[in-house]
Parts: C-alpha cells; structure tokens; sequence
C-alpha cells in the first residue's frame, strides 16, 4: 500500500515518528487505497497534540485547533492531522460537545460513522489498523456503522445523509442494522444545517448511479425531510409513454443523464411537478395528464433551491432546465423557429437541455433511442451558433442609445419596445441585422406604435 499513498502524507508520518509519535493515515483515503480508487484527500492521525504538531512544522494553519485539527502545507499539498481524541456527547446533533485527547488509535477509529472508514495505515511501517472489520466489509461491498448504529447516526445527524451518499459513491449495499436506524433518526438530520445537507447531496449526484443511494433515503424517510416534494412522486402513475411512476422515471433519468451534479439535480427535479399537476386523461382514466407540470416544477425547484443554500447561478440554471424541457422539435421548424428555440432557453442552456433529454428518453423504459428527437435539432441549434446570427438584443447591431439618438426619442418602455421587435425581425431573416437597416425599421415601427397608442 505504501506506493500509493502521497508523498506528502509519507513525509508528515515520517517527522512525527521521528519526533516519537504515533502517525498514521485514515479514514476515506486507506479506503480508497484499497478499493483501488485514487486517493484525493489525505488525513493523518497521530497521537501528537495540537501544539505539537504546530511545532514541528513551519507551515500551518490551525483550521480546526478545538477539535485536534492542523492543517499542514507541505508544498502546495494540506494534510489535515488530527490528534487521536474521544468525544463526548452530540447536544446540537452536529459536532461534539467537547473532545478529550490522550486516548488510542483504536479508541479514535472506535468514534468514526462506518466500518470503511475507520481504517488507519502506517506508510512507515507498512502496518493497517483494522478495529471493526472495514477491510471484510469493503470486500463484501457492504455499508456497516461503527458499533452501535443508533448512536452513531444521533451523534450526527449528516451522518445518515453520508450513509446514502456513499452507497451511491463506493456502490455499496447498506447494512440491514444500520439501514433500520435510519428512521429513528431523522430528528437529528433536521437539525443539520441546509448548507451541509445541500453539500452532501451534490456528493451523492456527482456517483455514477445517484438511484443507489436515493433510494434508500425515500425507503428510510429521508426523503421527506430533504426534499419531500420529490418524494410525492412515489406511487403517481403516468402515462403510455412511461413504463413506470413519477419517482421511478426520475430515478432512470438522474443515472441516465451526463454531466456534472448541478445538471442531475436538474434531472431529479424535472418532473417535480406532476404529482401537483396529475389529472386523469379524459379518453384513457388510466393515464395522467401533467397540463403546466414544467412550470409548476420551476417554480417548486426555486423554492426548492433557495432552502437548500444553493448559489444564485445554479439556482437560475436548475430552474431554468426544469422550465424548458418540455420542448418537442420537428422537422417543419424553420430555421428562425430553431433561432428562437435558441433564444428562449439561452445558449449556455442548450447542452443542460439535450443532456437531460437523453436521460429523459431512457428513463422513459421504453428502450428509445434519444437520438432519434434529438440528432437533427442538435445539428441546426450547431448551424445556428457557429453562424454567430443575433439571438438577443445585445447581439443586435445598434443599441438604444443609437434609436434614441435617431428618432429624438427620450429612454423609457418604447426604447425597449423597439428593441425587441427589431430583434424578432432579425430571427426572422439575419441579413437585417445592419446598422441602416435595422435605423429604417425603428422608424418604422416607431411610426407604427404611434400610430396605435394615438400620439
């Protein structure tokens, strides 16, 4: 194993052990280490107290001095080395009330949520501490809490977000004890933090497979306390076109849409909408109808992104995938439909909206080809922005200082006016987008809007 660990993570262990403390790394990079995945976050324990440990090394910073943490800058790479500690009870269900140091390596493992993280190796001596059989567990593929987990999970209430998080991320099944505490712990989820909650679940999405994981939190209750409008669509059948429910759909299409996790929340909170929107068809009492799902979804999605602490821009973008994907391309579309196609979603849009197509047609389980909707779009959206045409009315070639300057005009609503009804002729036809031309036409359409408000 000791190739695979870090330089930097050697050279930490070896000064502590030559200053006569223990030095071990653990937690998420031994088990990455041995699941064969590369290790990105390296963590060292050592029974060296803080202060120690800021003695031995000239560059570093006290990130988290209270609780035995040191962060260490060796070269451009930080190690985070913690002193081996127990900790006392979790009032806030969050952090410890108080930690006390002085105890063992295995006393520190025996604090950790799961048995796969609770591994620790010496780089120096080639040694793994294994306590609670993690190594059994990570070769058995199975998700299993330190001890007891009833505690485990009242001590931290992110602890049972981490739990889903990483069945989806080490694609793990979870253990039966450990899954069955879940439920009587949720009121320590609810007094976590949205941010936490928000980071955990952008972890999750970010897996190969999100459904891993989701679906043990709409089984455990989590679900509803994260996101409980997902969680209505359990159970709401669709239609002819669907081989299954809302929740299972969306499941389908979360795995089988690309890209990063900001665009699988946009896929899971697609169809947000439709348990609130369902009406039964008026020829088919078996099938639902979801008449506006798509706005009533971008709506829930903003509320839904506002509580969780998301950013301003991807909560404008989440949102905006929900609002536009309901869009059906046909060969007949002209080329200034195609324009204004493009225009109205925004062209930082259109790869989140063909990406969640694609996931959207699989999800349907009806074995389509999504290609087949969107091959041909695709190519003219391409023609479109390689033809560098004006798709708004910055693309225009004049501005409204230039309209009011032409007609003696002062700034106000008509200005804005003008300018978009010029830019609906220029999706119309591109060669209009000239100066001139586009100076004659705001005559024109100046004179017309006169005309019609009497002035």
């Amino acid at each position: 194993m000791k190739e695979q660990v870090a330089s930097e993570a050697q050279e930490v262990s070896r000064r502590l052990k030559a200053a006569g403390h223990e030095a071990f790394v653990v937690g998420g990079c031994v088990r990455d280490i041995l699941l064969g995945r590369d290790a990105k976050d390296w963590d060292v324990a050592t029974s060296a107290r803080p202060e120690v440990v800021q003695g031995l090394f000239r560059r570093c910073i006290p990130t988290g001095i209270a609780h035995g943490t040191v962060t260490v800058l060796v070269g451009k790479t930080p190690i985070e080395v913690t002193t081996f500690r127990g900790e006392a009870e979790y009032s806030d269900a969050r952090r410890p009330d108080r930690v006390n140091f002085g105890v063992t390596l295995e006393e520190d493992l025996a604090r950790r949520d799961f048995t796969v993280n609770a591994l620790a190796y010496d780089p120096i001596d080639d040694r793994l501490v294994d306590p609670f059989g993690g190594r059994e567990d990570l070769a058995a593929r199975r998700l299993r809490a330190v001890g007891d987990p009833a505690i485990r999970f009242r001590e931290d209430g992110l602890r049972v977000m981490r739990a889903v998080r990483f069945v989806a991320t080490l694609e793990m099944s979870l253990d039966r004890s450990t899954e069955a505490a879940i439920p009587g712990a949720l009121d320590s989820l609810r007094k976590v933090s949205a941010e936490r909650v928000r980071d955990e679940l952008v972890k999750l999405l970010s897996a190969p497979r999100p459904s891993l994981g989701l679906r043990v939190a709409q089984r455990t209750g989590i679900l509803a306390v994260i996101l409980p409008e997902l969680a209505e669509g359990v159970g709401v059948v669709q239609n002819r076109f669907h081989a299954s429910d809302v929740w299972e759909h969306t499941m389908a299409t979360v795995d089988n849409t690309p890209g990063d996790a900001i665009r699988r929340l946009g896929a899971l909170l697609h169809d947000v909408g439709k348990p609130r929107t369902a009406a039964p068809k008026v020829d088919s009492p078996s099938e639902q109808t979801f008449f506006r799902h798509e706005a009533v979804g971008a709506e829930m999605t903003d509320a839904i992104m506002r509580r969780l602490k998301f950013s301003n821009r991807e909560r404008e973008r989440v949102t905006a995938m929900v609002a536009h994907h309901m869009f059906w391309y046909s060969p007949e579309w002209t080329d200034a439909t195609v324009r204004r196609f493009v225009r109205r979603v925004g062209v930082d849009l259109i790869p989140d909206l063909f990406a969640l197509r694609e996931g959207d047609v699989r999800g349907r389980g009806r074995g389509e080809d999504p290609e087949v909707e969107l091959c041909e779009l695709r190519a003219r959206v391409h023609a479109v922005l390689d033809e560098d045409q004006a798709l708004s009315i910055q693309d225009l070639a004049l501005d409204g200082e230039d309209i009011m300057a032409a007609l003696g005009i002062p700034p106000g609503r008509r200005v804005g006016e003008i300018l978009r009804a010029l830019l609906e002729r220029v999706l119309e036809d591109p060669s209009l987008n000239e100066r001139d031309r586009l100076l004659s036409l705001a005559a024109e359409i100046h004179a017309e809007r006169g005309q019609q408000s009497g002035t």
